[in-house]
């Protein structure tokens, strides 16, 4: 259908008529009628303007995810996808032909055609299928160890000190062992001075921090940290045809472990903005990061945390790279990092309860001026259907439109297990980092240092118990084989060699074990 030059629809349709590339995302809905000849699009030099994806279950949001990643990996830009149910892997094959599919190309002025698009596959630590992605506890860093380890602010700035001990002192810290090492060692009687100038830390803390460690090793995470590092350039890479690589995180496997993936993106997104130069505003963006499930990364983070974020994503737009959150309502992300969000697409929101009702409300508040009824409108979308408002190409929010989506090319769903497997060994990647290395690091070194102080302790025991056998007064000169029979099996010569024995035994146990005396 056609839209009519005088209605508030061409009005809209007109805000969405860019000069320079852009993404399609699908055809105006008013009035009850789908307008093919009223597209939908997004600027692709706005993508590092940041973006927001929300709707409740069931309503579409990663088939947008997925719609938005086939387009930029088209137009050469590499994505990142965090596939948390599994079903994100599809990108790399051709969709499948169907009436409903054809249905919707018709009805949204898309010419389909079955695509798959150049993909690598990555898992946390080598859990589940992927190439592994590890980060060393140091690179990690103690705010985003904190969030994982759910510490409250004073353990996360004792935690804090650890850290700076250990860079301090050359201990690198690769993974947990390493970290436990030097917590247990900082509240040793030996360990202790170390920190005494600089605040301490108290052993009520550490004992805190060491259980947080070995609960979250019991839950199997620990294989998420070590080495080889991950190098979060590779997600800057383009395939040998010129199109961007999509990068998919299968995490599948963690589901059961929401604080741990959040948070790894996090460390993603943040080692990339550590990483990349400065680049201003481009004609597209390096890259463009999903961060899907984005609620579970603002769930009781600390005020540094969260500072952290909205800083990071505030400055890395210069660094030409864009980030989309995913949740359900707006709500669930900070006002500040909201503000930041450019680019809006909103699927159906549900409102079956008083906070239903009230989660709406505040959607509704942070869409522009619009001609529709919002309220109305959110929860009577269909699937693969969105209000959107995005930034035009010279920084002004377009109208709101309501909009039905383009469908996929590829596939839509995940693709065989065989496939995935062949795909990720297939990968130049593989090699690099499929086998985890364990170096010398924090725990060897001061493994190390233990040992040479108990061998030392020991010598020193030895030299002590020789040196007094040396100043013992000689014996008598034996008189007679009788007689020294008789004192040799006297009672008071049996307890005199046994007092000899245990001083002796109790300094080598002292050394072996540190328990030596408490200096007074």
């Amino acid at each position: 259908m056609s839209v009519s030059e005088e209605s508030p629809a061409a009005d809209i349709a007109a805000g969405y008529g860019f000069a320079g590339p852009a993404l399609e995302l699908g055809a105006l809905l008013w009035g009850g009628a789908c307008h093919s000849d009223a597209p939908i699009r997004i600027p692709l030099a706005m993508l590092n303007r940041h973006g927001l994806v929300a709707g409740a279950t069931g309503t579409g949001k990663t088939k947008t995810l997925q719609l938005i990643a086939e387009q930029l990996s088209a137009n050469g830009v590499p994505v990142f996808l965090a596939d948390i149910k599994g079903d994100v892997s599809g990108v790399s094959a051709p969709g499948e032909d169907s009436e409903r599919i054809r249905q919707r190309a018709e009805q949204v002025g898309q010419e389909w055609e079955a695509r798959g698009f150049p993909c690598e596959f990555y898992g946390l630590g080598g859990t589940g299928p992927g190439i592994p992605v590890r980060a060393t506890v140091t690179s990690f860093g103690p705010v985003l160890l904190s969030k994982v380890l759910q510490l409250n602010r004073t353990q996360e700035q004792s935690l804090a000190l650890i850290f700076h001990y250990a860079d301090q002192k050359g201990l690198e810290l690769v993974d947990l062992k390493d970290l436990r090492a030097v917590v247990a060692f900082l509240v040793s009687d030996t360990g202790k001075a170390e920190l005494k100038g600089i605040g301490g830390l108290s052993t009520a803390t550490a004992g805190v921090i060491l259980r947080a460690i070995t609960a979250f090793e019991q839950t199997g995470a620990g294989g998420f940290f070590g080495e080889p590092e991950f190098d979060t350039s590779e997600f800057l890479r383009t395939a040998p045809d010129g199109r961007g690589l999509v990068s998919v995180l299968e995490l599948p496997a963690v589901q059961d472990k929401p604080q741990l993936f959040s948070t790894f993106l996090m460390w993603l997104l943040a080692d990339l903005f550590h990483d990349l130069p400065e680049a201003g505003d481009l004609e597209k963006p390096k890259l463009v990061f999903f961060f899907d499930e984005a609620h579970l990364l603002f769930d009781g983070a600390s005020k540094a945390f969260l500072e952290s974020i909205t800083q990071t994503v505030r400055l890395i737009r210069s660094k030409g790279v864009g980030v989309f959150f995913v949740t359900q309502t707006p709500k669930d992300v900070p006002g500040d990092v909201l503000a930041q969000l450019g680019n809006r697409v909103q699927h159906a929101l549900r409102a079956f309860t008083p906070d239903d009702a009230k989660a709406l409300k505040a959607t509704v508040r942070t869409f522009p001026n619009s001609a529709y009824d919002l309220e109305e409108v959110l929860t009577g979308l269909g699937t693969g259907e969105a209000v959107i408002t995005v930034l035009s190409e010279t920084g002004a929010p377009t109208p709101v439109a309501v909009t039905r989506l383009r469908a996929p090319q590829s596939r839509m769903g995940p693709v065989e297990a065989s496939a995935l497997e062949a795909a990720v060994k297939g990968s130049a990647l593989y090699g690099r980092y499929a086998e985890a290395v364990d170096r010398e690091s924090a725990y060897e070194k001061l493994t190390a240092e233990q040992r040479s102080a108990e061998a030392a302790a020991l010598k020193a025991a030895e030299e002590k118990a020789g040196a007094e056998r040396e100043a013992s007064p000689a014996s008598p000169p034996r008189r007679d084989e009788s007689l020294a029979g008789q004192v040799v099996g006297s009672g008071i010569f049996t307890s005199l060699a046994r007092s000899i024995g245990t001083q002796l035994g109790r300094e080598i146990s002292r050394s072996l074990f540190g328990t030596a005396r408490r200096r007074r």
